[in-house]
């Protein structure tokens, strides 16, 4: 029998965490495009975060230069997008 409690190194490994974490950023992001409410936007903004960390130690680690800058790029435009979003629920304020 083997034992399920130790995650794959694919899933340990920086550049896959870098990938998974924009993912479930770019989710958020949409979501407070969808529902601009206060809660909405503070979850993405924290998911970016995340994701920003993963990038962090996917470039600490060296890990596929092409791929993690490509991942920098989406989160970038994520980034803008919440601004975007963001500043749009205090104009409306």
């Amino acid at each position: 029998m083997t034992n399920d409690s130790n995650p794959s190194w694919k899933k340990n490994h920086p550049s896959s965490q870098l990938s998974n974490a924009v993912e479930k950023a770019e989710r958020s992001v949409k979501q407070a495009l969808s529902n601009p409410e206060e809660m909405a936007v503070e979850h993405a903004f924290n998911s970016i975060l995340r994701a920003e960390n993963a990038f962090a130690n996917a470039v600490e680690k060296n890990e596929h230069m092409d791929t993690v800058h490509q991942n920098k790029e989406q989160l970038d435009d994520l980034r803008q997008q919440l601004k975007d979003v963001h500043e749009q629920g205090e104009s409306t304020e």
